[in-house]
Formats: C-alpha cells, structure tokens, sequence
C-alpha cells in the first residue's frame, strides 16, 4: 500500500522548513490583526479604520503581486523568503517600540500593516512556489492542505494569543511576541536548500514576464474560472473578517480575550475542514470543495453578523471556516496543477493581484458599517457574494 502523501512531506526536510515558516509567519499575522483591530476601535470607535487597517495588509497584493511573481524567478527563493521575513521583524519591533512607550498612533499601525502587506503578497510567489516544488504535482493537494491547515489553525493560536497579550500587558507586547515568533522561521529559511532562478529568467524583462502570465491565463479557461472565483471572495468573503472585533465589542459585549477567541472559532472550523480534505479528497472532487467552500462561507456571515448571543456567532465562523477551508486548499492547488512549470511563479503573482483587489471589498464594508452598522454590512457582503456566484457561473464553470 502507497504511503500516504501528507506522511511522506513530513519526512521532507526542506518541506518542513518552509512549513515551519508558514507557522511563524501565520500566527503573528493574525495575533497582530487582532491586536491591531482592538486597539484602533478602543481608541477611535471607527468600524471604518478597523476596516481600512486590515484593507493595508491586503493592499500590496494589488499593487505588488504580479511584479513579485515576475521577480521572485530571477532571484534564489530562499534569499527572496529570508528578507521577507527581516522586514517583517523590524516593522513589529518598531511598532513594539513606540508601543513600550506610549507613542503609537493609528497610523503608525497603519504603515505597519501595509509593510507586513508586502511580505504577505509574496508568500504564493516565493514560499509557497517553493512549496509546489518541494511536493511535486502528485503531492500538492495534500502540501496545499497541510499549509491551509496549519494557516487556519493559526488563526484560533494567533487571535487568542493577541488577545490575552492585549489583555494583560498592551500592544507592545503582542507586538514583542512577533518578533520573537519570527526567529525559527528564520533560522529555518536559512536551512533551506538554496533554489537557483528559473533557467533564462533574466533574459525576460519584468514587464514582459508579467505579459505572458496574463496571456497563459487567457488561454486557459481553467485558470480564468480560479482566479474569478478568488476575486469572488476576496471582494465579498474576506472583509467580514475585519468586523470580528466590531461585532464581538459592540453586539456581543465581549472584551479583548472573547473577542480573540471569537475570531478563533474561524480559525478552528478552517483547520477541521483542512484536516479532512488532506486526508479524503481525490482530484475528481477538487471543483466541488472549491465551489462549495465558497458558496459555505458567503452564507455564514448573515448567520454570524446576526446572531444575538456569542454561542451562535461563534457556530457560524466555524462553519465559515470550514468552507474557507476547501476554498483556501483548492485556490492554490487548482492553479498549479493548471499552468505549465515555467510559468507558476508568474500566475501565482497574478493570484496575489486578485487577492490583493480585496481592499475595494474593505472599502465597501467601512462605508456600509459606518452608515448601517457592522451587522448589516457584513450581512450584506455575504448575500452580495451569493448572487456574485450565481451571475458568474459561466466563467468558473471550466474549473475541473
């Protein structure tokens, strides 16, 4: 009897590098969102600024994406990943500092999460194109689930930690644990085995690398159909996230660590639902998980934005994560299996710019949750994703 993929990536040396990045890496995005979003709303009581801040991570995304996918083939990943992660550290520390003595302001905040932004757009170029070349094809369903997983299980450690961090010493020691977080990802990147750049990627100038992505996306309606379907969420799925701490403070009366474990429930239902598509998923059933995940998601949030009590609000990100989990598995690994090797980086950066198209979502929702409070615009973007889906259907309906 074969062995079982997810076993056989564990043995992997580098795999479990990279996997050990992710986890450093995950934790502290979402503790410091979480951070992050209490201590605006305490000092400003601006749904709208909570919204705009977690807009700034997924900003760079748009703006960078395609041009860190371009970049990330002329250069060895390893070192790309290794200065990610020191710019990551020093913005947490500068933030740590001014926190230590009582200097931050909100757009101290502001300026930090763009730069941690930029990190986050170049995870699916660099480190997770890493990932896809470490597993290989046969693999990269259960790679893509074990890194979802462990992304989504962050996200009950990270929000949890930040919040009883928050609690009993402040901003500036949630934001000391980041640095302190990052420092076996580093030591593991710096493990790595070195990856040299594509062969004659820097014959091609950026612009032209960028080119033929988009034409290799237009000649494939598989590819089209992924990346409308990430759009999809990232316009109307993941902004409601930025609300957690509004609805868990003003709805549901909760304090800094509720509110943390609040947005961990999303974190818990993710991590599940990663776990058994790691183990049970077959190619055939890969457009099923990925449609239904999304589907799942979107009507969830009037359930969670809704609910009156903190028990039901929490069922319903749990559910909420579960199908964000299919979804978040399948993105990745429909559009690998999809795009030719030399092309990958390319049409992974081109992802991040779907992802990153996100902040016209965050906008959005800022301006419906300042005029009708943040129950009914998170409501809302969840109805408005449902009919996003069904209007679209001709476009995703080629993903195999």
């Amino acid at each position: 009897m074969p062995e079982p993929a997810w076993r056989s990536l564990f043995r992997d040396r580098d795999f479990l590098r990279l996997w050990l990045a992710g986890l450093a890496v995950f934790v502290v995005r979402w503790l410091e969102t979480l951070a992050v979003g209490v201590f605006a709303y305490t000092a400003t009581h601006s749904a709208f600024i909570v919204a705009m801040l977690t807009m700034l991570r997924l900003l760079p995304m748009g703006l960078f994406g395609a041009f860190l996918g371009a970049m990330a083939e002329r250069m060895d990943r390893r070192q790309a990943l290794l200065v990610v992660l020191l710019s990551q550290i020093a913005t947490s520390a500068a933030i740590a500092t001014l926190a230590l003595f009582d200097a931050v302001e909100v757009w101290h905040l502001a300026v930090a999460s763009f730069m941690n932004g930029i990190g986050w757009a170049a995870d699916n170029p660099v480190r997770r194109a890493m990932i896809g070349q470490v597993a290989g094809p046969p693999r990269m369903s259960a790679a893509m689930s074990i890194d979802v997983a462990t992304s989504n299980g962050s996200r009950v450690l990270g929000p949890t930690l930040g919040g009883v961090v928050l609690a009993l010493v402040g901003l500036d020691g949630a934001f000391l644990l980041s640095v302190l977080l990052y420092l076996p990802a580093v030591l593991a990147v710096l493990r790595l085995t070195p990856t040299p750049p594509a062969a004659g990627a820097a014959a091609t100038k950026v612009l032209a690398s960028i080119a033929e992505g988009l034409a290799m996306v237009r000649r494939e309606p598989r590819l089209i159909g992924a990346l409308l379907i990430t759009l999809l969420f990232n316009l109307f799925g993941w902004p409601a996230t930025s609300m957690i701490p509004v609805i868990g403070q003003d709805r549901l009366a909760l304090g800094p660590s509720g509110i943390g474990l609040l947005a961990g429930m999303d974190g818990v239902g993710a991590f599940l639902g990663a776990v058994v598509v790691a183990v049970l998923a077959k190619p055939a059933q890969y457009k099923a998980i990925y449609l239904g995940g999304i589907t799942l998601y979107f009507a969830m949030l009037p359930v969670f934005a809704w609910a009156p009590e903190p028990i039901l609000s929490g069922t319903a990100l749990l559910l909420a994560g579960i199908g964000g989990a299919g979804f978040a598995i399948m993105q990745p690994t429909l559009i690998f299996l999809a795009t030719p090797v030399e092309m990958r980086s390319r049409v992974l950066g081109l992802l991040s710019v779907c992802i990153g198209l996100g902040p016209i979502g965050f906008l959005v929702l800022g301006g419906l949750a300042e005029a009708f409070g943040a129950p009914v615009a998170t409501a809302a973007m969840g109805l408005s994703g449902l009919v996003a889906l069904a209007l679209t259907r001709r476009w995703w309906n080629p993903i195999q």
